[in-house]
């Protein structure tokens, strides 16, 4: 598996894709004058759900923020439940 990091001005997306196809996808959003990455959508092809490849692009838009030092706003329900299951982004989960 592999991500790759499409951005583009003040957003992009992130795509997890296998050796022979994508995988799934998140789209975000970024506001550098606020410190603020959002997630807006996430998406795994029927195929593959059922399997975390959604979390793990949750867990690299999450490691990206990071790098950039940006809290993560999950715009996303999916993005914010599994947000609210992880122990170790307090430091940058926007809940509001």
């Amino acid at each position: 598996m592999k991500f790759e990091n499409n951005k583009s001005g003040n957003g992009g997306v992130l795509t997890l894709n296998n050796e022979v196809k994508e995988v799934g996808r998140l789209t975000y959003t970024i506001f550098p004058e606020d410190h603020k990455l959002i997630i807006s959508f996430v998406l795994v092809h029927p195929e593959f759900e059922g399997r975390g490849m959604g979390k793990y692009l949750v867990e690299e838009a999450i490691k990206f923020a990071r790098e950039n030092n940006w809290n993560v706003y999950p715009h996303c329900s999916y993005a914010r439940a599994v947000m609210t299951r992880m122990n170790d982004v307090e430091d940058i989960f926007l809940k509001n």
